[in-house]
């Protein structure tokens, strides 16, 4: 891997792991339309590199909403210690890690396999368009009307239960929390937020399952150097998707990424059914 190329697809990692893109799609799909094999024939290295970029998207959520992550475990803490929730931070926080349950459990058991049978380009052509229309209609014909301190249990399992099938490369973690926060009637921004921060465990709890084993193996020789740039990219470019996101979703609605899955979607299907990339791999 070169440095290039680890900078390149942590940039992807960090935009798209927020926007509602798919990042399992797009670090997938980038590798097979420039046709760079050292991620398919060193599986282990890919694994690898994926815990690098994992860490540097938690790096940018920590600091996007470290004041919320502060204020939610101090709340957390006082419903442990009065036995009670008692306050809106007190419940968001249990609405959090409720939310979480579902997709720890799923990706546990069946990532690689989903992955495996799912990752292959035209299965991504084909989630990415779909997805795009679900999409779509939960913009357009669900009532955006509720703010997140209207949030219920029962939302966040619903929430919680749809964010497991983000692990099927093409569909978005972000993606699909927010469409589900959308069909709640959530108001955009609302179902963004807490799709954000119910990722703060989720992506963090990975990264930290993933690190342990690379830990007890050590990084590849001559790959410091490539990891590390990947990381940061990944941080910045995090960072700065979370911020756009919030902004932009204030005023406009998911049209623009409704329009970028269909273009995406429909050409990879192109590009396959003209020859000029396997529908199978790189």
């Amino acid at each position: 891997m070169t440095l290039p190329q680890a900078i390149i697809l942590g940039i992807v990692q960090g935009l798209t792991e927020f926007l509602p893109i798919s990042s399992s799609g797009h670090l997938l799909i980038v590798p097979w339309l420039f046709n760079w094999h050292f991620l398919l024939e060193n599986p282990d290295l890919n694994k690898t590199f994926d815990v690098a970029l994992h860490f540097g998207t938690f790096i940018s959520l920590v600091v996007y909403f470290w004041r919320d992550i502060g204020r939610l475990l101090r709340a957390w803490v006082r419903t442990i210690a009065h036995r009670k929730i008692d306050s809106t931070d007190g419940k968001l926080a249990w609405l959090i890690i409720v939310s979480m349950v579902p997709a720890a459990i799923v990706g546990v058991a069946f990532e690689d396999v989903i992955v495996e049978v799912l990752g292959k380009p035209w299965m991504l052509a084909l989630l990415m368009i779909a997805f795009g229309g679900v999409m779509w209609a939960a913009d357009r014909y669900a009532r955006h009307e509720r703010e997140l301190d209207k949030l219920g249990w029962k939302d966040a399992v619903l929430i919680g239960a749809a964010q497991a099938l983000a692990l099927s490369p093409g569909v978005s973690r972000s993606g699909i929390t927010m469409v589900t926060g959308l069909f709640l009637r959530l108001t955009r921004e609302a179902a963004a937020r807490f799709s954000f921060l119910m990722s703060i465990p989720i992506v963090g709890g990975a990264a930290l399952y993933k690190g342990i084993e690379v830990a007890q193996e050590g990084l590849p020789a001559g790959t410091q150097t490539p990891f590390l740039a990947g990381m940061i990219a990944a941080a910045v470019s995090g960072f700065a998707a979370i911020w756009f996101l919030l902004a932009y979703l204030r005023k406009h609605d998911f049209t623009i990424f409704v329009i970028y899955r269909f273009a995406i979607g429909l050409g990879m299907i192109i590009l396959i059914v003209s020859g000029v990339r396997s529908g199978m791999g790189v």
